[in-house]
């Protein structure tokens, strides 16, 4: 397992995009899920950055920077356990530790989108905050934002129920999975919400 201390917490967009397009699977589609969110909440940081007048939103600057640093460190580590995960389904199978590593590296995995997923439903509130009382000279910033966090909260829980699944089918009991089902649903509910407030703001541009 990399070190975290050895994880970078940012590099060039081009050189990123090289890498997610590379089959490696490092980073992979959990990682790209975890940077739409964070295109989201640097949308909605500008959003709320024309709206500086209003506390409540002023508050929401002030949580929108950490979030978008926490999810860029969260896309990098997801990136190394991606790469653990691959290592992990290349064995052969005929190899009498696969089925363990690989059940191990999907539970990982499974745990590293659930975190972006946990990060990225933080950003549901702020995205409410904003279309109620953000600048509405910027709706349509703030609804592309509002597409971007419910395309990440889509992708978080895409890759998690599918990681859940290939870690079932090696094994994986319900107490090595416990809390991550449960993620599942909270996704869920999540999007739900943010359609809600992407229907609202797209509705506003007719």
């Amino acid at each position: 397992m990399t070190d975290s201390a050895d994880i970078p917490t940012s590099r060039p967009m081009d050189a990123w995009l090289d890498a997610l397009s590379q089959p490696t699977g490092s980073p992979g589609g959990g990682a790209a899920s975890g940077v739409m969110l964070g295109l989201a909440a640097a949308l909605m940081g500008m959003v709320a950055g024309y709206t500086r007048e209003d506390p409540a939103v002023a508050e929401s600057t002030g949580r929108l920077d950490p979030v978008r640093a926490e999810l860029l460190q969260a896309v990098e580590a997801d990136g190394v356990v991606s790469a653990g995960f691959g290592a992990a389904l290349a064995l052969a199978p005929e190899d009498p530790a696969r089925e363990e590593r690989v059940r191990n590296a999907a539970l990982d995995a499974a745990a590293s989108v659930a975190r972006l997923g946990r990060i990225g439903i933080t950003l549901v509130a702020e995205a409410r905050t904003l279309a109620s009382r953000g600048n509405p000279h910027l709706a349509v910033d703030l609804a592309v934002a509002a597409e971007a966090l419910e395309a990440g909260l889509s992708g978080a829980s895409l890759n998690l129920r599918a990681n859940l699944q290939l870690a079932r089918a090696h094994g994986a009991s319900p107490s090595m999975r416990s809390g991550l089902d449960e993620e599942v649903g909270r996704l869920a509910e999540a999007r739900t919400q943010v359609s809600r407030i992407t229907a609202e703001l797209s509705a506003r541009l007719d």
